[in-house]
């Protein structure tokens, strides 16, 4: 997890109104991913997670590259939940909100009882989370556990209890005084 702090605490953090939003390679592929920052993310999440379902579930953007990864170790796939839907017979539109914004995203039909996995570069307010879970039990979806990255949250405990799913975070973090820190 060396890796991981290290790039964290050099962020750079830029103001999206009141929310201070962190710029690294984690959440904006900026500056570059490293195999080796990629290695240490996916072996943490095999480390945390057993990982058992039938397939996992990426947010765009920064969460594809995470979940190719663990993908190509453990051969479960992926499905990319997309900012922009294709308009499917079965599509599931969720709307949600961030800790700056408001939007929609798009999950192509799933079966119904199959179990996903979502994982995601950072949680923040939960927002995006949340509405995930609900849209997709809402389906006959089963969401056996959601991993993120970076963690925001304030309690991770009791926003797992609130949406009733194991939430597994690699790395606890924050923005005091417009600098990165790890809690």
């Amino acid at each position: 997890m060396e890796l991981m702090k290290k790039t964290y605490l050099e962020s750079a953090v830029v103001m999206k109104g009141d929310y201070p939003y962190f710029i690294n390679p984690i959440c904006d592929g900026n500056p570059e991913i490293t195999r080796e920052l990629m290695a240490e993310m996916v072996d943490a999440i095999t480390e945390r997670s057993d990982l058992d379902c039938d397939m996992i579930l990426a947010p765009e953007a920064m969460a594809l590259p995470v979940a190719t990864a663990v993908t190509m170790l453990t051969g479960i796939p992926y499905r990319v939940i997309r900012k922009h839907g294709h308009g499917l017979p079965g599509q599931i539109d969720v709307e949600y909100t961030t800790g700056y914004s408001t939007s929609k995203m798009y999950v192509s039909p799933i079966k119904e009882g199959t179990r996903v996995i979502i994982i995601d570069d950072v949680l923040s307010t939960g927002g995006t989370i949340k509405a995930l879970v609900n849209a997709l039990r809402d389906n006959g979806i089963v969401v056996v556990e959601v991993i993120a990255v970076l963690n925001k949250h304030n309690d991770v405990h009791a926003f797992s209890e609130e949406i009733g799913v194991p939430v597994i975070t690699l790395l606890d973090v924050a923005v005091v005084d417009g600098r990165p820190v790890i809690r």
